[in-house]
């Protein structure tokens, strides 16, 4: 055995429900093969902070947390200063676009809050070795999902590209809160010009209000606010 292989796997554990956090540390500190570079945290801001200064091997992090930062922008946040710290997520929520977004944030895999202890240290193990951690009944469902997302994506970007210029200065100073008129006088054109550019566009977008057009645009990139 290396050197490397005899020395702990450094770890992190970052939850709100302080009972696991309590219970699982004390599980941790009892096997020689991990090392927790502080005391388990409760909150996300706390996680990354630790992580930029001590970068643990494996992070054992919730999504969800009581308001500030959830999980799924902490993990993007370690890894974008700790590429090689692996963040296993642990969680009671099983909701396909949860899971999606932590997978893109760079998370290494999934473990249900319902394991037993040595089965979190079984996967944290697995985790910094490089294995990926996902039921293969869960990654059949992200794959499903994240197939929707990009077809919604490409359906989206298809009816932005109908929009012609003209409509997509209308659209971004709709999103600034402008009114008709308001914008009639910036494009030097009149409110009856402006409201047939609004029907047009609500039209391509298929949606059925100024509101809904800008939020689809925003959500896909179309314009900024």
């Amino acid at each position: 055995m290396t050197e490397d292989e005899r020395r702990p796997i450094t770890l992190l554990i970052c939850d709100d429900h302080k009972i696991l956090t309590d219970a699982l540390s004390m599980v941790v500190e009892r096997d020689e093969g991990f090392e927790m570079i502080a005391p388990a945290v409760h909150t996300a801001e706390e996680a990354v902070r630790l992580c930029r200064d001590h970068r643990p091997e494996v992070v054992l992090m919730d999504i969800v947390f009581k308001g500030g930062m959830n999980g799924i922008e902490a993990t993007r946040q370690i890894k974008e200063f700790s590429p090689a710290t692996k963040v296993v997520v642990m969680t009671a929520h099983d909701e396909e676009n949860l899971l999606v977004e932590a997978v893109e944030a760079g998370a290494s895999g999934f473990l249900s809050k319902d394991e037993a202890a040595d089965e979190v240290l079984s996967a944290a193990r697995a985790a910094a070795a490089g294995e990926v951690l996902i039921d293969p009944a869960l990654l059949a469902r992200l794959l499903h999902q994240v197939s929707r997302e990009r077809e919604a994506r490409r359906d989206a970007q298809a009816l932005l590209g109908e929009l012609t210029d003209r409509e997509r200065e209308v659209l971004q100073l709709l999103a600034q809160g402008r009114r008709n008129d308001d914008i009639a006088q910036t494009l030097f054109i009149s409110p009856q010009t402006v409201q047939t550019h609004v029907r047009n566009l609500l039209g391509k977008l298929g949606v059925h209000s100024k509101l809904e057009a800008v939020a689809f645009a925003v959500r896909h990139g179309a314009i900024t606010i």
